[in-house]
């Protein structure tokens, strides 16, 4: 008989207020999705509070993060998988060209304008204050771990569960 390879603990019923040594009974799925949920309302909360959304920013890092200026059509085919709807990320550039934080040009491709960088790089600041939130008392090396653990579940799912086996 072979031994068992890892642990092999029953898992119980989610709960919030579970202690340390309960956590390994504890459902993944509850804890990455709360975490998920926690984390997206805390960082859209605060974007609200300067009237700007998530969406806008993936758009204004998109335009602003390439070699070449993309197209609205790029832009809508990169994001909309991050995005709530198939026709969000359409109407967040449409929001934008009205903000005039966006421009097309002659060849129909969008640039960030002077107000558009500037907001983008106060929303990379504003994200950079959430994250440091976020993140407070946990070590690099601790969320590096945490990451791990979580791309090696994705793996076992979706991948063949080699160890090491990188995306």
């Amino acid at each position: 008989m072979e031994p068992l390879i890892g642990n092999t603990t029953d898992q119980a019923p989610a709960n919030p207020a579970a202690t340390d040594d309960m956590l390994a009974t504890q459902p993944i799925g509850y804890w990455s999705g709360l975490t998920h949920t926690t984390v997206t309302r805390h960082l859209r909360d605060a974007m609200a509070r300067i009237d700007v959304t998530q969406p806008q920013y993936w758009v204004l890092n998109r335009v602003n993060g390439g070699p070449a200026a993309p197209s609205r059509e790029e832009v809508v085919a990169q994001l909309t998988h991050l995005a709530d709807g198939p026709h969000e990320i359409a109407r967040v550039v449409d929001q934008l060209l009205h903000r005039e934080w966006l421009r097309i040009d002659d060849g129909q491709r969008l640039h960030l304008t002077d107000a558009g960088e500037a907001a983008r790089a106060r929303l990379r600041e504003l994200a950079a204050e959430v994250r440091a939130e976020v993140h407070k008392g946990i070590s690099d090396k601790e969320y590096v771990a945490a990451l791990q653990v979580l791309r090696k579940m994705v793996a076992n799912i979706e991948g063949d569960g080699t160890p090491g086996k990188s995306f």
